[in-house]
Protein backbone atom coordinates (compact mmCIF):
# COMPACT_ATOMS: atom_id res chain seq x y z
CA UNK A 1 0.00 0.00 0.00
CA UNK A 2 2.85 2.47 0.42
CA UNK A 3 4.04 4.22 -1.99
CA UNK A 4 0.90 4.12 -4.06
CA UNK A 5 -0.01 7.61 -3.69
CA UNK A 6 3.44 8.96 -4.46
CA UNK A 7 2.77 6.93 -8.12
CA UNK A 8 -0.88 8.85 -9.20
CA UNK A 9 -0.51 12.11 -6.92
CA UNK A 10 1.36 14.91 -9.68
CA UNK A 11 2.17 18.60 -9.31
CA UNK A 12 2.10 18.70 -5.66
CA UNK A 13 4.13 19.87 -3.01
CA UNK A 14 3.18 21.17 0.61
CA UNK A 15 2.96 24.39 -0.60
CA UNK A 16 0.97 23.82 -4.11
CA UNK A 17 -2.23 24.71 -2.00
CA UNK A 18 -0.96 28.61 -2.29
CA UNK A 19 -1.86 28.73 -5.81
CA UNK A 20 -5.70 28.18 -4.88
CA UNK A 21 -8.36 29.59 -3.94
CA UNK A 22 -8.54 29.06 -0.01
CA UNK A 23 -11.47 30.07 2.55
CA UNK A 24 -11.63 30.45 5.88
CA UNK A 25 -8.20 31.23 6.47
CA UNK A 26 -7.31 33.89 8.50
CA UNK A 27 -5.39 37.18 7.10
CA UNK A 28 -2.06 38.30 9.48
CA UNK A 29 -1.20 41.75 9.81
CA UNK A 30 2.34 40.41 9.86
CA UNK A 31 3.72 38.80 7.09
CA UNK A 32 7.34 38.26 8.51
CA UNK A 33 6.34 37.05 11.87
CA UNK A 34 4.00 34.65 10.56
CA UNK A 35 6.85 33.33 8.81
CA UNK A 36 8.79 33.06 11.42
CA UNK A 37 6.59 30.76 13.00
CA UNK A 38 5.92 28.47 10.12
CA UNK A 39 10.29 28.04 10.19
CA UNK A 40 9.81 27.32 13.56
CA UNK A 41 6.91 24.75 13.57
CA UNK A 42 8.60 23.25 10.39
CA UNK A 43 11.93 22.21 12.48
CA UNK A 44 9.76 21.08 15.54
CA UNK A 45 9.47 17.03 16.01
CA UNK A 46 6.08 15.32 14.47
CA UNK A 47 3.56 15.50 16.38
CA UNK A 48 2.39 11.87 15.05
CA UNK A 49 4.06 9.38 12.63
CA UNK A 50 3.58 8.15 9.40
CA UNK A 51 3.60 4.47 10.54
CA UNK A 52 0.96 5.40 13.09
CA UNK A 53 -1.16 7.07 10.18
CA UNK A 54 -0.91 3.70 7.92
CA UNK A 55 -2.32 1.70 10.55
CA UNK A 56 -5.34 3.72 10.65
CA UNK A 57 -5.81 3.34 7.31
CA UNK A 58 -5.66 -0.55 7.32
CA UNK A 59 -8.01 -0.18 10.01
CA UNK A 60 -10.61 2.05 8.41
CA UNK A 61 -9.81 -0.58 5.07
CA UNK A 62 -11.37 -2.99 7.15
CA UNK A 63 -14.36 -0.53 8.34
CA UNK A 64 -15.22 0.22 4.68
CA UNK A 65 -15.11 -3.50 3.80
CA UNK A 66 -18.11 -3.81 6.49
CA UNK A 67 -15.62 -5.24 9.67
CA UNK A 68 -15.43 -2.44 11.92
CA UNK A 69 -16.94 0.67 13.27
CA UNK A 70 -15.32 4.39 13.35
CA UNK A 71 -15.96 6.03 16.44
CA UNK A 72 -14.66 9.53 16.27
CA UNK A 73 -15.81 11.91 18.92
CA UNK A 74 -14.20 15.01 21.15
CA UNK A 75 -14.18 18.51 21.88
CA UNK A 76 -16.10 20.98 19.58
CA UNK A 77 -12.81 23.42 19.58
CA UNK A 78 -10.12 22.75 22.36
CA UNK A 79 -9.18 26.04 24.38
CA UNK A 80 -5.79 27.29 25.72
CA UNK A 81 -8.23 28.30 28.90
CA UNK A 82 -9.69 24.69 29.56
CA UNK A 83 -6.32 22.61 28.87
CA UNK A 84 -6.25 20.22 32.23
CA UNK A 85 -4.91 16.54 32.15
CA UNK A 86 -8.24 15.41 33.90
CA UNK A 87 -10.55 17.00 31.29
CA UNK A 88 -8.47 14.95 28.51
CA UNK A 89 -8.51 12.07 30.64
CA UNK A 90 -12.58 12.20 30.87
CA UNK A 91 -13.03 12.49 27.27
CA UNK A 92 -10.59 9.47 27.03
CA UNK A 93 -12.81 7.41 29.31
CA UNK A 94 -16.22 8.39 28.12
CA UNK A 95 -14.98 7.16 25.04
CA UNK A 96 -13.69 4.17 25.96
CA UNK A 97 -16.72 3.39 27.77
CA UNK A 98 -18.66 3.92 24.21
CA UNK A 99 -16.19 1.84 22.39
CA UNK A 100 -17.22 -0.94 24.77
CA UNK A 101 -20.80 -0.67 24.48
CA UNK A 102 -20.14 -0.80 20.86
CA UNK A 103 -17.77 -3.71 20.50
CA UNK A 104 -20.20 -5.87 22.67
CA UNK A 105 -23.05 -5.29 20.85
CA UNK A 106 -21.54 -5.34 16.80
CA UNK A 107 -18.91 -8.07 17.39
CA UNK A 108 -16.86 -6.22 15.21
CA UNK A 109 -13.39 -4.05 16.45
CA UNK A 110 -14.16 -0.06 17.34
CA UNK A 111 -11.85 2.21 15.76
CA UNK A 112 -11.17 5.44 18.11
CA UNK A 113 -10.28 8.38 17.09
CA UNK A 114 -10.13 11.91 19.11
CA UNK A 115 -11.53 15.17 18.25
CA UNK A 116 -8.15 15.91 20.27
CA UNK A 117 -4.62 17.24 20.31
CA UNK A 118 -5.35 19.87 17.67
CA UNK A 119 -9.04 20.75 16.74
CA UNK A 120 -8.31 24.16 17.36
CA UNK A 121 -9.57 26.71 14.34
CA UNK A 122 -12.74 26.92 13.37
CA UNK A 123 -14.83 28.22 9.87
CA UNK A 124 -16.92 31.30 10.93
CA UNK A 125 -19.15 33.13 7.92
CA UNK A 126 -18.29 36.03 8.28
CA UNK A 127 -14.08 37.04 8.93
CA UNK A 128 -15.33 39.99 10.59
CA UNK A 129 -17.76 40.83 13.77
CA UNK A 130 -19.19 44.44 14.81
CA UNK A 131 -20.10 45.34 18.79
CA UNK A 132 -21.24 48.59 19.53
CA UNK A 133 -19.54 50.47 16.38
CA UNK A 134 -16.53 48.49 16.94
CA UNK A 135 -15.36 45.82 14.18
CA UNK A 136 -12.70 43.63 15.27
CA UNK A 137 -11.81 39.76 13.59
CA UNK A 138 -14.10 37.24 14.32
CA UNK A 139 -12.70 34.68 16.62
CA UNK A 140 -11.72 31.64 14.55
CA UNK A 141 -9.92 28.95 17.20
CA UNK A 142 -7.70 29.57 20.16
CA UNK A 143 -4.51 28.68 17.68
CA UNK A 144 -5.35 31.93 15.62
CA UNK A 145 -6.95 34.43 18.59
CA UNK A 146 -8.92 34.49 21.21
CA UNK A 147 -12.80 34.62 22.41
CA UNK A 148 -12.83 37.95 24.41
CA UNK A 149 -13.86 41.10 21.95
CA UNK A 150 -10.73 43.10 22.30
CA UNK A 151 -8.37 44.57 19.94
CA UNK A 152 -5.49 43.05 21.43
CA UNK A 153 -7.01 39.59 21.56
CA UNK A 154 -8.77 39.19 18.92
CA UNK A 155 -5.90 40.15 16.50
CA UNK A 156 -4.81 37.35 14.48
CA UNK A 157 -1.43 36.06 16.08
CA UNK A 158 0.52 33.33 14.11
CA UNK A 159 2.07 33.28 17.41
CA UNK A 160 -0.98 31.21 18.63
CA UNK A 161 0.48 28.44 16.76
CA UNK A 162 3.42 27.34 18.73
CA UNK A 163 1.49 27.24 22.22
CA UNK A 164 -1.48 25.48 20.30
CA UNK A 165 1.34 22.67 18.86
CA UNK A 166 2.85 22.74 22.56
CA UNK A 167 -0.71 22.08 23.75
CA UNK A 168 -1.04 19.16 21.37
CA UNK A 169 2.14 17.55 22.19
CA UNK A 170 1.10 17.68 26.14
CA UNK A 171 -2.43 16.19 25.38
CA UNK A 172 -0.76 13.06 22.55
CA UNK A 173 1.66 12.72 25.28
CA UNK A 174 -1.15 11.85 27.99
CA UNK A 175 -3.20 10.04 25.53
CA UNK A 176 -0.82 7.87 24.76
CA UNK A 177 0.01 6.94 28.17
CA UNK A 178 -3.48 6.44 28.91
CA UNK A 179 -4.01 4.22 25.83
CA UNK A 180 -0.99 1.90 26.51
CA UNK A 181 0.07 2.22 30.01
CA UNK A 182 -2.50 0.56 31.87
CA UNK A 183 -5.96 2.76 32.00
CA UNK A 184 -7.38 1.32 28.71
CA UNK A 185 -7.05 -2.26 30.44
CA UNK A 186 -10.44 -3.94 30.32
CA UNK A 187 -10.03 -5.08 34.11
CA UNK A 188 -10.65 -1.12 34.98
CA UNK A 189 -14.10 -1.17 33.28
CA UNK A 190 -15.92 -0.61 36.09
CA UNK A 191 -13.88 1.91 37.13
CA UNK A 192 -14.52 3.97 33.97
CA UNK A 193 -18.08 5.73 35.20
CA UNK A 194 -17.25 9.05 35.64
CA UNK A 195 -19.42 10.04 38.90
CA UNK A 196 -21.84 12.33 37.77
CA UNK A 197 -22.95 9.82 34.95
CA UNK A 198 -23.54 7.13 37.84
CA UNK A 199 -26.68 8.94 38.58
CA UNK A 200 -27.65 8.39 34.65
CA UNK A 201 -30.41 5.95 34.04
CA UNK A 202 -27.30 4.37 31.45
CA UNK A 203 -24.92 3.75 33.94
CA UNK A 204 -26.95 0.58 35.18
CA UNK A 205 -26.89 -0.90 31.71
CA UNK A 206 -22.59 -0.25 31.09
CA UNK A 207 -22.42 -1.81 34.52
CA UNK A 208 -24.19 -4.79 33.32
CA UNK A 209 -22.10 -4.61 30.28
CA UNK A 210 -19.16 -4.29 32.56
CA UNK A 211 -20.63 -7.67 34.09
CA UNK A 212 -20.20 -9.29 31.26
CA UNK A 213 -16.91 -8.69 30.32
CA UNK A 214 -15.38 -9.27 33.75
CA UNK A 215 -17.19 -12.72 33.29
CA UNK A 216 -15.24 -12.68 29.86
CA UNK A 217 -12.43 -12.41 31.33
CA UNK A 218 -12.52 -14.44 33.97
CA UNK A 219 -12.98 -17.56 31.54
CA UNK A 220 -10.28 -16.60 29.65
CA UNK A 221 -7.71 -16.12 32.71
CA UNK A 222 -8.74 -19.73 33.13
CA UNK A 223 -7.77 -20.56 29.81
CA UNK A 224 -4.30 -19.12 30.20
CA UNK A 225 -5.77 -15.76 28.20
CA UNK A 226 -4.81 -12.51 30.57
CA UNK A 227 -3.79 -8.97 30.00
CA UNK A 228 -0.40 -10.24 30.50
CA UNK A 229 -0.41 -12.72 28.08
CA UNK A 230 -2.25 -10.94 25.41
CA UNK A 231 -1.67 -7.11 25.19
CA UNK A 232 -5.06 -6.34 23.48
CA UNK A 233 -6.78 -6.88 27.22
CA UNK A 234 -4.86 -3.88 28.58
CA UNK A 235 -3.98 -1.47 25.90
CA UNK A 236 -5.54 0.12 23.15
CA UNK A 237 -4.81 1.92 20.06
CA UNK A 238 -6.19 5.59 20.16
CA UNK A 239 -5.89 8.06 17.54
CA UNK A 240 -6.12 12.19 16.76
CA UNK A 241 -8.12 14.29 14.06
CA UNK A 242 -9.17 17.61 13.58
CA UNK A 243 -10.10 19.84 10.53
CA UNK A 244 -7.44 20.65 8.31
CA UNK A 245 -8.33 24.22 7.93
CA UNK A 246 -5.40 26.57 9.27
CA UNK A 247 -2.95 25.20 6.43
CA UNK A 248 0.03 27.77 7.37
CA UNK A 249 0.10 25.21 10.71
CA UNK A 250 -0.47 22.30 8.40
CA UNK A 251 1.97 22.58 5.75
CA UNK A 252 4.19 23.56 8.33
CA UNK A 253 3.83 20.08 10.23
CA UNK A 254 3.79 18.14 6.64
CA UNK A 255 6.92 15.62 6.26
CA UNK A 256 8.32 12.93 4.16
CA UNK A 257 8.42 9.84 5.44
CA UNK A 258 11.72 8.08 5.21
CA UNK A 259 10.04 4.48 4.68
CA UNK A 260 8.12 5.57 1.45
CA UNK A 261 8.64 8.75 0.28
CA UNK A 262 5.49 9.76 0.79
CA UNK A 263 4.53 12.95 2.44
CA UNK A 264 2.23 13.07 5.54
CA UNK A 265 1.04 15.64 7.77
CA UNK A 266 1.88 15.00 10.76
CA UNK A 267 -0.33 17.10 13.07
CA UNK A 268 -2.81 14.12 13.18
CA UNK A 269 -3.49 10.87 12.20
CA UNK A 270 -6.75 11.90 10.60
CA UNK A 271 -7.34 14.88 9.08
CA UNK A 272 -10.94 16.25 7.19
CA UNK A 273 -12.23 18.70 4.65
CA UNK A 274 -15.51 20.90 6.36
CA UNK A 275 -18.45 21.33 4.37
CA UNK A 276 -17.56 24.86 3.96
CA UNK A 277 -13.93 24.46 2.20
CA UNK A 278 -14.34 21.24 0.03
CA UNK A 279 -15.39 23.22 -3.03
CA UNK A 280 -13.61 22.61 -6.42
CA UNK A 281 -10.63 24.44 -6.82
CA UNK A 282 -10.48 24.71 -3.07
CA UNK A 283 -6.64 25.06 -1.22
CA UNK A 284 -8.14 22.75 1.26
CA UNK A 285 -8.62 19.47 -1.03
CA UNK A 286 -5.24 20.68 -2.72
CA UNK A 287 -2.77 20.46 0.62
CA UNK A 288 -5.23 16.98 1.58
CA UNK A 289 -4.81 15.51 -1.91
CA UNK A 290 -0.79 14.96 -1.35
CA UNK A 291 -0.46 13.45 2.26
CA UNK A 292 -0.54 9.96 3.23
CA UNK A 293 -2.94 10.38 5.90
CA UNK A 294 -6.57 9.02 5.99
CA UNK A 295 -8.79 11.77 5.11
CA UNK A 296 -12.64 12.66 5.69
CA UNK A 297 -14.87 15.04 3.73
CA UNK A 298 -17.98 16.43 5.15
CA UNK A 299 -21.24 15.76 2.94
CA UNK A 300 -24.15 18.21 3.76
CA UNK A 301 -27.07 19.30 1.45
CA UNK A 302 -25.41 21.26 -0.59
CA UNK A 303 -22.85 18.87 -2.16
CA UNK A 304 -24.36 17.29 -5.38
CA UNK A 305 -23.08 13.48 -6.86
CA UNK A 306 -20.86 14.61 -9.30
CA UNK A 307 -19.29 17.11 -7.35
CA UNK A 308 -18.53 14.06 -4.64
CA UNK A 309 -17.28 11.56 -7.61
CA UNK A 310 -14.93 14.76 -8.41
CA UNK A 311 -13.49 15.42 -5.06
CA UNK A 312 -13.03 11.09 -4.52
CA UNK A 313 -11.23 11.04 -7.70
CA UNK A 314 -8.98 13.76 -6.80
CA UNK A 315 -8.30 12.71 -3.20
CA UNK A 316 -8.53 9.14 -3.26
CA UNK A 317 -7.11 8.75 -7.42
CA UNK A 318 -5.82 5.40 -6.27
CA UNK A 319 -8.56 4.10 -4.68
CA UNK A 320 -6.78 3.38 -1.55
CA UNK A 321 -9.13 1.43 0.35
CA UNK A 322 -9.38 3.05 4.43
CA UNK A 323 -7.93 6.50 3.00
CA UNK A 324 -11.26 8.32 2.22
CA UNK A 325 -14.15 8.49 5.28
CA UNK A 326 -17.23 10.72 4.27
CA UNK A 327 -18.97 12.26 7.21
CA UNK A 328 -22.77 12.61 6.47
CA UNK A 329 -24.08 15.97 8.67
CA UNK A 330 -27.68 16.86 6.45
CA UNK A 331 -29.63 17.37 9.78
CA UNK A 332 -32.38 15.07 11.46
CA UNK A 333 -35.21 16.36 8.78
CA UNK A 334 -32.83 16.04 5.24
CA UNK A 335 -30.75 12.80 6.09
CA UNK A 336 -33.40 10.88 4.39
CA UNK A 337 -34.32 12.59 1.32
CA UNK A 338 -30.41 13.67 1.19
CA UNK A 339 -28.20 11.05 1.88
CA UNK A 340 -29.49 8.15 -0.98
CA UNK A 341 -27.95 9.56 -3.61
CA UNK A 342 -24.84 10.28 -2.72
CA UNK A 343 -24.18 6.95 -1.67
CA UNK A 344 -25.90 5.20 -4.26
CA UNK A 345 -23.13 7.28 -6.95
CA UNK A 346 -20.55 6.35 -4.63
CA UNK A 347 -21.35 2.34 -4.56
CA UNK A 348 -21.77 2.78 -8.55
CA UNK A 349 -18.47 4.70 -8.77
CA UNK A 350 -16.37 1.65 -6.88
CA UNK A 351 -14.69 4.25 -4.86
CA UNK A 352 -13.98 2.56 -1.00
CA UNK A 353 -15.23 4.79 1.80
CA UNK A 354 -16.10 4.61 5.08
CA UNK A 355 -19.51 6.07 5.60
CA UNK A 356 -20.30 8.22 9.12
CA UNK A 357 -22.48 10.19 10.60
CA UNK A 358 -22.30 13.47 11.90
CA UNK A 359 -25.40 14.46 13.36
CA UNK A 360 -24.63 17.26 15.28
CA UNK A 361 -23.89 20.11 12.58
CA UNK A 362 -27.05 20.00 11.23
CA UNK A 363 -29.25 20.19 14.21
CA UNK A 364 -28.44 23.34 16.03
CA UNK A 365 -31.33 25.73 17.35
CA UNK A 366 -31.12 28.71 19.22
CA UNK A 367 -33.36 27.95 22.44
CA UNK A 368 -36.26 29.63 23.83
CA UNK A 369 -33.38 31.07 26.49
CA UNK A 370 -31.05 32.23 23.82
CA UNK A 371 -28.33 29.60 23.73
CA UNK A 372 -27.43 27.43 21.00
CA UNK A 373 -28.38 23.90 21.64
CA UNK A 374 -28.80 20.92 19.54
CA UNK A 375 -32.13 18.66 20.95
CA UNK A 376 -30.61 14.73 22.06
CA UNK A 377 -34.11 13.93 19.73
CA UNK A 378 -33.05 15.48 16.83
CA UNK A 379 -29.37 14.20 16.92
CA UNK A 380 -30.59 10.86 17.71
CA UNK A 381 -33.05 11.28 14.40
CA UNK A 382 -30.47 11.39 12.30
CA UNK A 383 -28.68 8.88 13.41
CA UNK A 384 -31.87 6.48 13.04
CA UNK A 385 -31.97 7.91 9.52
CA UNK A 386 -28.07 7.29 8.99
CA UNK A 387 -28.76 3.83 9.09
CA UNK A 388 -32.17 3.62 7.57
CA UNK A 389 -30.35 4.67 4.36
CA UNK A 390 -27.14 2.34 4.43
CA UNK A 391 -30.17 -0.29 5.54
CA UNK A 392 -32.42 0.39 2.60
CA UNK A 393 -29.06 0.59 0.12
CA UNK A 394 -27.17 -2.71 1.46
CA UNK A 395 -23.92 -0.32 2.55
CA UNK A 396 -22.25 -0.13 5.60
CA UNK A 397 -23.03 2.21 8.31
CA UNK A 398 -19.53 2.23 9.44
CA UNK A 399 -19.31 5.26 11.79
CA UNK A 400 -20.46 7.78 14.27
CA UNK A 401 -18.50 11.60 14.80
CA UNK A 402 -19.68 13.12 17.78
CA UNK A 403 -18.85 17.05 19.46
CA UNK A 404 -18.88 15.21 23.00
CA UNK A 405 -17.28 15.94 26.27
CA UNK A 406 -16.09 13.75 29.52
CA UNK A 407 -17.32 16.93 31.67
CA UNK A 408 -20.48 17.55 32.98
CA UNK A 409 -21.69 20.02 31.33
CA UNK A 410 -25.32 21.26 30.12
CA UNK A 411 -25.52 22.32 26.43
CA UNK A 412 -27.68 19.79 24.69
CA UNK A 413 -30.94 19.77 25.88
CA UNK A 414 -32.29 16.41 26.08
CA UNK A 415 -31.33 12.70 26.81
CA UNK A 416 -32.24 10.67 29.75
CA UNK A 417 -30.36 13.16 31.76
CA UNK A 418 -33.20 15.49 31.35
CA UNK A 419 -31.51 18.80 30.15
CA UNK A 420 -33.99 21.77 29.97
CA UNK A 421 -33.74 24.97 27.95
CA UNK A 422 -33.82 26.87 31.58
CA UNK A 423 -31.00 24.43 32.52
CA UNK A 424 -28.59 25.26 29.79
CA UNK A 425 -27.43 28.35 31.91
CA UNK A 426 -26.29 25.73 34.43
CA UNK A 427 -22.97 24.83 32.94
CA UNK A 428 -22.55 25.99 29.21
CA UNK A 429 -18.97 26.04 28.62
CA UNK A 430 -18.13 25.10 25.30
CA UNK A 431 -15.84 27.71 23.58
CA UNK A 432 -18.15 27.07 19.97
CA UNK A 433 -20.90 24.60 19.51
CA UNK A 434 -22.72 22.37 21.88
CA UNK A 435 -21.55 18.78 23.08
CA UNK A 436 -22.83 15.88 24.15
CA UNK A 437 -22.11 15.47 28.19
CA UNK A 438 -20.09 12.20 29.34
CA UNK A 439 -23.89 10.91 30.17
CA UNK A 440 -25.48 11.64 27.33
CA UNK A 441 -22.50 10.57 25.25
CA UNK A 442 -22.88 6.87 26.86
CA UNK A 443 -26.73 7.48 26.06
CA UNK A 444 -25.77 7.42 22.49
CA UNK A 445 -23.45 4.86 22.59
CA UNK A 446 -26.56 2.32 23.89
CA UNK A 447 -28.44 3.46 21.58
CA UNK A 448 -26.05 3.13 18.15
CA UNK A 449 -25.41 -0.33 20.06
CA UNK A 450 -29.10 -1.65 19.27
CA UNK A 451 -29.10 -0.42 15.49
CA UNK A 452 -25.71 -2.27 15.23
CA UNK A 453 -27.53 -5.21 16.29
CA UNK A 454 -30.46 -4.52 14.35
CA UNK A 455 -27.60 -4.40 11.02
CA UNK A 456 -25.93 -7.21 13.01
CA UNK A 457 -29.47 -9.79 13.15
CA UNK A 458 -30.18 -8.73 9.16
CA UNK A 459 -26.80 -9.74 7.54
CA UNK A 460 -26.90 -13.13 9.80
CA UNK A 461 -30.36 -13.36 8.50
CA UNK A 462 -29.43 -12.80 5.13
CA UNK A 463 -26.47 -15.48 4.82
CA UNK A 464 -28.37 -18.02 6.39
Amino acid sequence: MSGRLNAVVQNWDPQSWQRHEAKHLPVYDNAAELAGVEAQLSNFPPLVFAGEARDLQAQLAEVASGRGFLLQGGDCAESFAEFHPNTIRDTFRVILQMAVVLTFASAMPVIKVGRMAGQFAKPRSSATETIDGLTLPSYLGDNINGIEFAPDIRRNDPQRMLRAYSQAAATLNLLRAFAGGGYANLRQVHQWTLDFVGRSPWADRFGDVADRIREALDFMEACGVAPETAPQLKSTAFYTSHEALLLPYEQALTRQDSLTGEWYDTSAHFLWIGDRTRFTGSAHVEFLRGVGNPIGVKCGPSLEPDELLRLLDTLNPARIPGRMTLIARFGHDKVEAGLPRLVRAVARSGHPVVWSCDPMHGNVVKSDSGYKTRPFDRILAEVRGFFAVHRAEGTHAGGIHLEMTGQDVTECIGGAVAITDEGLADRYHTHCDPRLNAAQALEMAFLLADMLNLDRRERQRQAA
